[in-house]
């Protein structure tokens, strides 16, 4: 009996989530009722019980996890400061007198305002609010043009300061700044095949993405000095925050709070820094830290009973009869994560499902560091496709009423092809993670899994 509650647990959780219960709540539910199940079987002592205080304990305490807010902060001063009006502005005027050039722009913006803010949100309603009704005067194809808005601002999932990875390296156990650093090629290797992508398409039917002919032509040093003016904040910016940290001056929450403090200092000196949009700012950095934080916990009360009923070592052994060894695996867990992506939001399947497949990766000898991006550039896709892609969401939020609803979601689809075929690119050629050094093989030998003993107080990670 005690055999088959690990595999009851997971199935009756992934039931509750598929009906739509809050996720936080489900994994509460379920860990302290399966607990409560498991000392009256046996699977584990009575002492077993006051792990989770413990392990809670220790999440309230992780200085790593202060990052999420900071940077998060970071991002939303910055997406009320007009940074991205004035990149927008000064890059559409440097390509929008070419097909295309306006989903050109939002490429390029996208991508330097999600190495900027780390947000989805900020940069899709960004951007939507100030292009979209551009491409609709231009009479853009408005499917491309609502992919490419969508698609631009999901690259703040990759590109460091991604909030994601931060969780990654905690859970992992991982150097955050490891992470950032095998995920920033990655990142532009996806923003390029966008726009390979938008010139495909500009090129083969150049009506549906025509030029701006309101754009005017501005002289070569006029347009540099633009240029300058434009990117001479996130660049600073950038210093402040991941440059310090991959310099070695401060650590990931250090970098955060450094990147938190320009942000206003750059929202201040554009005169868009007042006490409602920093209120504004501050509300929105709470509501989403509290959702991680309480999802966080929530996937503890439910990892440490379902480790307690040997849950990992039978997700080990259905892995291990998968064929094609670490390439098999690979492709079932990457497959999972996508499916898993239409129904659960990057948080919450970075809580629950990375804790289960992270002990298999490194029996089979996978270099973490790869898998955790691999896994990052597939968690793309749970903001890109129905019913629960965010990006969708608040693009049709800011969209005006002329675009249709199905012209959001059509768009997107090549888009999340990309990102797919992104993914396979990744497990074909896996350097692309460490291009500037490869410390770890991305497939070693394989290592045996450590042996689980049922402790009446599991070790706590502080």
């Amino acid at each position: 009996m005690t055999e088959a509650l690990a595999p009851i647990m997971f199935g009756s959780l992934a039931l509750a989530l598929l009906l739509g219960f809050p996720v936080a709540l489900t994994l509460m539910a379920h860990g302290f009722a399966f607990l409560g199940i498991g000392v009256a079987t046996g699977a584990f002592a009575p002492a077993f019980v006051g792990a989770i205080p413990l392990r809670i304990y220790g999440i309230t305490f992780n200085e790593l996890l202060l990052a999420i807010p900071l940077f998060t902060f970071m991002g939303m001063v910055l997406e009320r400061s007009g940074l991205a009006e004035d990149l927008l502005e000064t890059t559409g005027r440097l390509f929008g007198r070419v097909p295309g050039g306006l989903a050109v722009t939002v490429i390029v913006v996208g991508a330097l305002f999600a190495a900027t803010t780390g947000l989805v949100q900020a940069s899709v309603i960004a951007m939507g609010l100030i292009s979209l009704p551009t491409m609709m005067k231009a009479r853009y194809d408005l499917r491309l043009g609502c992919g490419s808005i969508a698609a631009a601002a999901t690259l703040a999932q990759v590109i460091p300061p991604s909030l994601v990875l931060i969780v990654f390296a905690d859970i992992m156990g991982l150097s955050i700044g490891e992470l950032y650093a095998g995920a920033w090629l990655p990142g532009i290797a996806l923003a390029l095949l966008y726009l390979v992508l938008i010139g495909t398409v500009a090129v083969i039917r150049p009506g549906t993405m025509p030029p701006i002919r309101e754009v005017e032509a501005v002289p070569a040093r006029e347009m540099a000095a633009q240029i300058l003016r434009s990117l001479a904040p996130p660049l600073v910016l950038l210093g402040l925050s991941l440059g310090s940290m991959f310099a070695g001056f401060a650590t990931p929450t250090e970098a955060g709070a450094y990147g938190a403090v320009g942000a206003m200092v750059i929202a201040y000196a554009r005169g868009r820094l007042d006490l409602h949009r920093l209120r504004q700012a501050v509300d929105a950095t709470l509501l989403l830290s509290c959702c991680a934080v309480f999802i966080l916990v929530g996937a503890t009360c439910f990892t440490l009973p379902f480790r307690g009923m040997d849950g990992d070592v039978w997700v080990k052994g259905l892995f291990e009869a998968l064929p094609g060894g670490a390439t098999g695996f690979l492709v079932v867990s990457n497959l999972i994560v996508f499916l898993l992506a239409f129904f659960l939001d990057f948080f919450e399947i970075a809580f629950i499902v990375l804790p289960l497949l992270v002990p298999v990766a490194q029996a089979l000898g996978i270099d973490l560091v790869w898998f955790a991006v691999l896994l990052c550039v597939n968690m793309q896709t749970s903001f890109m496709h129905p019913p629960f892609g965010m990006a969708l969401f608040n693009l049709r939020s800011v969209a005006p009423a002329a675009v249709a609803s199905r012209d959001i979601y059509w768009g997107a689809v090549p888009f999340v092809l990309i990102q797919l075929a992104m993914v396979g690119l990744l497990i074909a050629v896996p350097w692309l993670t460490r291009p500037f050094g490869d410390r770890v093989r991305p497939i070693g030998p394989p290592q045996p899994l450590p042996v689980i003993v049922h402790e009446p107080l599991p070790p706590v990670r502080f």
